[in-house]
């Protein structure tokens, strides 16, 4: 509960920031008091792509270990010393923003420099996030250690691989920050190299993306059947998904990198290729869910093609969100797809197409299976119920959120494929006639934005209201069973040695030539630029 009030209270404050935005760039609103756009967009992206997110999801999944293998005192108390670690770093990170000190962005792309607390404060979020992994990996060993030669659950096989994803990707980002970024803003050394940095940014960057989608994956797969009354289609199918997703989600940062000067094209290819497989687990994911839905309706007497959607539980908001994100992600699919494509990514690449993409994925199909998630766990967790009136209210804050996405999406999607640029507050760059096809779409953001922070209003009222206010009372942990009809696991999806083999043995191959060459052929380093941006 400690991350979830972390998460929502995140959640409001970076949703101002993003209404606040999406008025400036607009062209509707100046902001007073000498406040940068670029203040308000590092402290959207920072806060909800890095804090919310990584709240939100190490407490879920401190739930689910809970529930499934156990937690004893010590793993408890490891747990509690991660998140004030995590909590200490968001805070010294959130002042420095605010105080106008880190107008970097949520990338915070060198040469632009932060003052030193912004990537101490990242540092430590890092950090306290390792205590929250090496706390799982404990908890799953000590569960091994006492069921010899029995299958872990899924849920907590689950776990484990996100948090080993995890752990592997923000070597990456830590090593940037350590070793470069805050040496260089202390004033330790004069340049920093952009390139490197840069690389071992979208390192972490991508696999970030899937460190967001497996615990939505989670939900899909092992408490999404429980909720509508089914089974697990196949334990196998679940477990070969999330061992594909850690082997093929790392090894792929260059596909970001395809306009970047200085890396060799046959390693910007041979990345794009890894990147493509991704694609595979998620297909099996489609699959296995819709297998799962077919099989949950017939099972309930409907018959026909698609009779078997009248069975599913559309007035449930537990099912009705996630189900909505799972739609959505056929869409946002499709853009990663185009995003990750050389040809068409020169087409997209840094227009707003990108960001448009990004709440698709993270703003619409994670976040909204968060929400569905937050209508059990949290009652669960705070021995109270969920009542007609908030699954009502939840309802309608899912069209809300929904509809006012598809406003915002669309119309960056539809500036993008226009040449708007990303990243870029209001301009009419000198009355340039391009630019004028623009301002339309910007402004139909900005209708959309208000109305996604109206549903944020609805679904921070809905979670401190389950909090403080709900009925107390028992609701249920939902944690489906496996069909007896499927297959049994083989074995060898627990050979965690041959997984992390084949992961690093893959991440070498992918980046140790170009990186080397990265820095045998390094231009001449950068200095910082730290003025504000108006």
């Amino acid at each position: 509960m400690a991350h979830m009030y972390v998460a929502f209270i995140s959640l409001f404050i970076g949703g101002l920031m993003g209404l606040l935005q999406t008025l400036v760039r607009s062209g509707t609103l100046v902001l007073p008091f000498g406040i940068s756009y670029y203040q308000l967009l590092t402290v959207h992206g920072v806060i909800l792509a890095l804090v919310l997110t990584t709240f939100f999801i190490i407490g879920f999944q401190f739930a689910l270990m809970s529930k499934t293998v156990g937690m004893s005192d010590k793993q408890r108390d490891s747990a509690w010393f991660g998140f004030w670690i995590m909590l200490f770093g968001t805070v010294t990170t959130a002042i420095t923003i605010l105080l106008g000190k880190a107008n970097v962005l949520y990338t915070f792309y060198a040469p632009l420099k932060a003052y030193p607390t912004f990537y101490i404060g990242l540092a430590l979020v890092v950090v306290g996030s390792w205590i929250g992994c090496f706390t799982n990996f404990r908890q799953l060993y000590v569960w091994k250690k006492k069921h010899p030669g029995e299958k872990s659950p899924l849920l907590a096989f689950m776990v484990v691989i996100n948090m080993l994803l995890w752990f592997i990707a923000t070597l990456g980002v830590a090593a940037t920050v350590i070793i470069q970024l805050i040496p260089w803003s202390l004033g330790m050394v004069d340049t920093v190299n952009v390139l490197v940095s840069r690389t071992l940014f979208w390192y972490f960057g991508h696999p970030l993306v899937y460190f967001w989608l497996l615990p939505a994956y989670m939900a899909w797969y092992a408490i999404i059947p429980k909720i509508i009354g089914g089974k697990i289609f196949s334990d196998s199918l679940a477990r070969l998904a999330f061992v594909l997703f850690l082997m093929f989600s790392i090894p792929v940062g260059f596909h970001h990198q395809l306009t970047e000067p200085g890396i060799d094209p046959v390693w910007k290819f041979i990345q794009v290729v890894l990147t493509f497989m991704v694609i595979i687990p998620s297909l099996l994911t489609a699959f296995s869910m819709f297998a799962t839905f077919e099989v949950t309706g017939r099972s309930k007497g409907y018959t026909g093609l698609f009779g078997w959607l009248k069975g599913l539980p559309w007035k449930d908001v537990r099912f009705f969100a996630p189900m909505v994100g799972m739609i959505t992600f056929i869409p946002a699919g499709t853009g990663g797809i185009i995003n990750a494509s050389n040809q068409m990514n020169q087409v997209v690449h840094n227009t707003i197409w990108v960001t448009g993409h990004f709440h698709l994925t993270v703003g619409t199909t994670v976040i909204l299976t968060f929400f569905g998630i937050s209508y059990w766990l949290i009652p669960s967790l705070t021995g109270r119920k969920l009542t007609k009136k908030i699954n009502t209210l939840g309802m309608i804050q899912t069209i809300v959120w929904a509809f006012g996405m598809s406003i915002m999406s669309g119309s960056m999607h539809i500036a993008g494929l226009l040449g708007a640029p990303r990243r870029s507050s209001y301009s009419t760059y000198g009355g340039s006639e391009q630019a004028t096809e623009w301002i339309g779409y910007q402004i139909a953001q900005a209708i959309g934005g208000s109305i996604l922070f109206i549903g944020i209003i609805l679904m921070v009222y809905i979670f401190f209201y389950m909090v403080f206010a709900a009925p107390k009372g028992q609701e249920e942990f939902p944690i489906a069973e496996v069909s007896e009809d499927a297959e049994p696991t083989p074995k060898f999806l627990e050979n965690w040695k041959l997984w992390i083999g084949i992961t690093v043995a893959l991440i070498l191959f992918a980046y140790t030539i170009p990186f080397l060459d990265i820095i045998h052929h390094s231009p001449p380093g950068s200095p910082g630029f730290d003025k504000i941006i108006r």
